[in-house]
């Protein structure tokens, strides 16, 4: 065996280095921070550098544990249910019943095999948060600025990044030159963030405001900057996410019921198999024929067909979801977005389009325009809102020239979206200039830059220098605090009042001004900046989507509340908020701030759960927004696209990540995947979840009630002294093959109407609940007497014992054919179920009679089922007595109609 040259090839996997995270590196200064990481300006030497690489380990995250094969199928197998029916097998197969053995294992592989296909086709197969940080960075070592492998570097290395480079690991700024870094993948806001090295920050300061820092995974838009590694790794805020991730999840509502239901079913069935076995050895009956008996009895009493109709009901709502735009990576989730109370979102990309635009310009002397148009697209009308409309389109075009020319970004209006690159701000104005019939290339082919300042934190305002024909242009865009005292002829403190009103609305404002330079002196530009002529004010805002305000109403009517979640300052939070109808007061607002100051304080975490909008909120924070309304009772659904919201997508009961602008890691970590990356699909999705929900108790309840029918004319015909009404394999057939296709046919039902003008159902409400329980009794009891009473008229009649389980058979399945109908829904009218709503089930009915009237005359089948055929009259009569059970749970339906509460 041999070694890799490389120092580092061999190491073991990088340990957890707690004590990198653990400093506020934000609030101590440079020279602070170098003796603590025993480093300097000039980096560190190769061999310290390995010495640290070796005790530290790689600056690599995690890779989460993929989900193989076998486990998913293994994951299907376990379920309280599936070890009911590997029991019954297993008795089959001690007593030499092969026949019941492979029923049972064939309708378990079916169930298996259908879970493992949608579980593993939805397993994504890239280490997505692994895929977040840069290949290679550029680093001082022995002196030298070298180029290594990004996972090399150690806390204390000295790293150079310039625009188009992907932030290594976490640093803390000790120089900088106009640094502008995108940090969406931690704070999931699309602006980017403006650094520099400046001076210590207060300890308390959230990661969003950390201007002196760079974190893993960002990328730096625009300048230069120089820092010192802090964290590496795990240690990273990136590698804090990572952590989270690997925590456990909730586990989902559906399951907890179906395990509860099933364990419930299995104590109640073991109990009369145990009881009915006892009472037959004491009363004198052969051991083998009391086995036999008690084979029959669990199989009639456990619900075969439970396992496959439950998948397969998850699995039709997640090929309707799909079809809505919702894609589904853990079927038990299906059902689990139908049950969420709240749904903490995003904001941006998901209630917005995630495309800032400009929407609103105030023109001197012409007033307040409303700009249309969505996005990036070119298209949009100027609709003047109030002031003199005169020279308007003229005074439009000189504040979109200045705009576009002070300006760096790129933007085609052929191509929209995929025309687009540079900043936020500056590809919005290109877009105004356009909606301006401006064409942005040839005006600045035919007035090009001499000079330029480059807009900065400090300075807050962005100045070119153009040539027009003979003379020069200065076009300036920044703050209106600092553009308006720079401007001649205007009322500043009017114009700030019109600036502050559309930041009130929720817009981000910018002010426009130019100023003709006769002949360019030589001067520096700061020196011109004044006698201003201000062209204008511009706000921004990322537009809602059209549909989010419908989507948050149908919400509310569904009983859901809507949580929105931002970066935002908690002023246009909160203008946001209002007009999509989540909050109307500022009391309904909590900040990054309150959320700290909270922690541990239950009056707090109590106003916290109540709030309906959380502005200025860092990633772990949303961690605890999802704990907080937990805590309070709160089935919580949360939405997110970025890296930031994988740890808050884990930790929700329903994780939901955007499909089309999301990360692979937000992807990986939820349940739920929107295509469309629209917040109106989660209300398509709710809705399809309630009726997931709906369809698994109408299948269960056809199950169980079938099954309490079996077991009462069983248990009859025992104390009655009567021989057993149906043998082994007569069940099986009745409950897997005639049965069967009508249960799974049943997973296929369309939503009934109203399913969004009721409220979520409590996540622990069991399945079997107080109406089930009444409707199953009447029905079973009344299909188990009728059954037993017309079983003991067919022996009174001389009709051999043979031939009269035959017919009982034969009314078993008619009843069947008949209950699916009572089963379609829990309050309406069969007859109030139109046929169309789902044919399949009206096929299984057919296929139903038609195998049990074939079964005779198919050699083989006729002699394991015992059967003959039925004389036409024999088969009138005994439709005539199933539909009698039509009549009664008509009645029953109607009475609960009138008295809901006696329902």
């Amino acid at each position: 065996m041999s070694l890799s040259t490389d120092p580092v090839a061999n190491l073991p996997a990088r340990r957890v280095v707690e004590a990198e995270s653990a400093v506020a590196w934000h609030a101590l200064p440079p020279d602070e921070i170098y003796r603590r990481l025993e480093t300097s300006a000039a980096g560190l030497t190769s061999t310290e550098a390995a010495l640290r690489l070796a005790r530290d380990g790689y600056n690599v995250l995690p890779e989460p544990p993929r989900r193989q094969l076998l486990g998913i199928v293994i994951g299907q197998l376990r379920s309280p249910l599936i070890y009911l029916l590997l029991g019954a097998a297993a008795l089959s197969l001690g007593m030499g019943e092969f026949s019941d053995a492979v029923f049972v294992f064939l309708v378990l592989a079916i169930n298996t095999g259908l879970g493992t296909w949608q579980e593993a086709r939805a397993e994504a197969s890239s280490a997505a948060l692994r895929s977040v940080v840069q290949a290679r960075a550029r680093a001082r070592r022995d002196g030298t600025l070298v180029s290594l492998d990004g996972r090399e570097l150690v806390a204390g290395d000295i790293v150079v990044l310039e625009a188009g480079d992907r932030v290594p690991a976490d640093l803390r700024l000790i120089a900088s030159a106009e640094l502008r870094v995108d940090e969406s993948t931690l704070t999931g806001e699309s602006m980017a963030a403006e650094k520099s090295a400046g001076q210590p920050l207060p300890v308390e300061t959230p990661l969003s405001d950390r201007l002196n820092c760079l974190y893993a995974g960002s990328l730096v838009r625009a300048g230069r900057g120089v820092g010192v590694v802090a964290a590496t790794g795990r240690a990273t805020a990136l590698g804090q996410i990572a952590a989270v991730l690997e925590q456990k999840q909730p586990e989902p509502p559906i399951i907890k019921r179906l395990n509860r239901f099933s364990r419930t079913l299995g104590l109640a069935s073991l109990a009369l198999v145990v009881a009915v076995v006892g009472f037959r050895l004491l009363g004198g009956a052969e051991l083998r024929e009391t086995l036999f008996v008690a084979i029959a009895l669990a199989i009639s009493v456990i619900p075969e067909g439970l396992p496959v109709s439950v998948t397969v009901a998850l699995s039709i709502a997640a090929g309707r979801m799909a079809r809505r735009n919702v894609v589904v990576r853990q079927l038990p989730a299906v059902e689990g977005l139908g049950a969420c109370t709240v749904i903490a979102t995003d904001k941006t990309g998901t209630l917005t389009v995630n495309q800032l635009t400009a929407k609103r310009v105030w023109l001197p002397g012409h007033g307040v325009i409303a700009i249309g148009g969505e996005g990036l697209h070119p298209e949009g009308e100027f609709v003047a809102l109030d002031g003199d409309h005169d020279g308007r389109d003229h005074a439009m075009r000189k504040l979109g020239r200045s705009a576009a020319l002070v300006n760096d970004a790129v933007y085609d209006p052929a191509l929209g979206r995929r025309g687009a690159n540079g900043d936020a701000v500056d590809v919005a104005l290109l877009v105004l200039a356009a909606k301006a019939a401006l064409e942005t290339d040839k005006l600045r082919e035919a007035t090009p830059r001499v000079a330029e300042l480059a807009f900065s934190s400090e300075r807050k305002f962005a100045a070119s220098l153009n040539l027009h024909a003979e003379e020069h242009h200065l076009h300036v865009k920044g703050a209106p605090e600092v553009i308006l005292p720079f401007c001649a002829g205007i009322d500043v403190d009017a114009v700030m009042a019109e600036a502050e009103a559309m930041a009130a609305a929720g817009h981000r404002v910018l002010a426009v001004a130019t100023k003709a330079i006769a002949a360019a002196n030589g001067d520096p530009l700061e020196a011109e900046l004044h006698n201003l002529v201000l062209l204008g004010l511009v706000g921004f805002i990322d537009p809602l989507r059209p549909e989010a305000r419908q989507a948050v109403a149908d919400c509310h009517r569904a009983g859901v509340a809507v949580k929105m979640i931002t970066g935002d300052h908690a002023a246009t939070a909160l203008a946001i908020a209002r007009e999509l109808g989540i909050a109307q007061t500022v009391d309904e607002v909590v900040t990054g701030r309150d959320i700290a100051a909270a922690m541990g304080d239950a009056t707090a975490l109590a106003r916290i759960a109540a709030a309906s909008v959380f502005a200025r909120v860092e990633p772990r924070q949303k961690v605890e927004i999802v704990e907080a309304l937990r805590a309070a009772g709160h089935f919580v659904a949360m939405t997110g696209d970025g890296v930031n919201d994988a740890p808050a997508l884990t930790r929700a009961d329903i994780g939901i990540a955007m499909g089309r602008d999301g990360s692979d890691a937000a992807r990986e970590a939820a349940d739920l995947v929107l295509t469309d990356d629209n917040f109106a699909s989660i209300v398509a999705g709710i809705e399809e979840g309630r009726a997931a929900y709906a369809n698994i108790r109408k299948v269960v309840y056809l199950l169980i009630s079938t099954g309490v029918a079996e077991a009462a004319m069983f248990l009859l015909a025992m104390f009655s002294g009567l021989p057993l009404p149906l043998g082994a394999v007569q069940l099986l057939w009745l409950n897997l093959v005639t049965n069967g296709g009508q249960d799974v046919a049943l997973a296929f039902e369309k939503p009934e109407p109203g399913l969004l003008n009721r409220p979520p159902r409590r996540p622990s409400e069991p399945i079997f609940d107080r109406v089930m329980i009444r409707q199953t009794a009447l029905s079973g009891l009344y299909m188990g007497v009728v059954a037993y009473g017309f079983f003991a008229w067919a022996l009174a009649q001389g009709i051999e014992e043979a031939a009269a389980r035959d017919l009982l058979l034969f009314l078993m399945v008619l009843f069947e054919n008949v209950q699916v109908f009572n089963a379609r829904s829990e309050t309406r009218s069969a007859f109030g179920v139109p046929a169309s709503n789902n044919w399949l089930l009206i096929a299984a009915v057919v296929f139903a009679q038609s195998a049990q009237i074939a079964a005779p005359f198919i050699p083989g089948l006729r002699d394991v089922l015992v059967v003959q055929p039925i004389p036409p009259a024999m088969w009138l009569a005994m439709l005539a007595i199933a539909l009698s059970l039509l009549a009664v749970m008509e009645a029953d339906k109607a009475w609960a109609r009138r008295r809901p509460r006696a329902a």
